[in-house]
């Protein structure tokens, strides 16, 4: 049931990431060809993109994370004994979750406070924009938990086919 959900999960986060990253770079492509062909340009073009590309940061933090994407130190726990290597782990675990539960409650206030507020050219709410930053947090938060034990003991992540920690890291 768990294995289910963790691939449906991923495989959800991925088709997210690629249909917001294809939105974007169409968006940003026709405006650049109208920009040069006709003059004119779309108006919410690039408020749209930059808005776009704060989610595509956000949701794809998580699956970085589940690859080994992000910037991480190891020598530590790779030159300690099994034991204390899994206790470094297991405290790295725990810093991460907690600071993700803290920024999940932090970023959700203030996407509350900004619920107000709206952007210059679509008039769209920026604390639709802002909720980039909860929904990322949490996802990160799953992401890591459903990697943690093989992380804890075994000291390595997810692997896939498609990519790998170096690649997502990469991007």
């Amino acid at each position: 049931m768990l294995d289910r959900f963790e691939r449906g999960l991923v495989a959800a986060n991925r088709w997210l990431l690629i249909l917001l990253l294809l939105a974007m770079a169409v968006i940003i492509f026709t405006n650049v060809v109208l920009r040069y062909t006709t003059g004119d340009s779309i108006i919410w073009a690039e408020e749209v993109a930059r808005h776009m590309m704060i989610w595509v940061a956000f949701l794809g933090a998580g699956l970085a994370l589940r690859f080994g994407g992000h910037v991480a130190i190891d020598n530590l726990h790779r030159a300690v004994s099994t034991r204390a290597a899994r206790a470094i782990r297991s405290v790295v675990v725990l810093g991460l979750s907690a600071f993700f539960i803290f920024m999940t409650y932090a970023s959700s206030d203030y996407v509350w406070r900004t619920r107000f507020q709206s952007t210059a050219a679509t008039d769209i709410p920026i604390s639709f924009i802002y909720a980039a930053m909860p929904v990322g947090f949490l996802l990160m938060l799953v992401h890591l938990l459903l990697i943690a034990r093989s992380y804890i003991l075994e000291g390595e992540f997810e692997r896939s086919e498609e990519i790998d920690g170096e690649t997502a890291g990469s991007l």
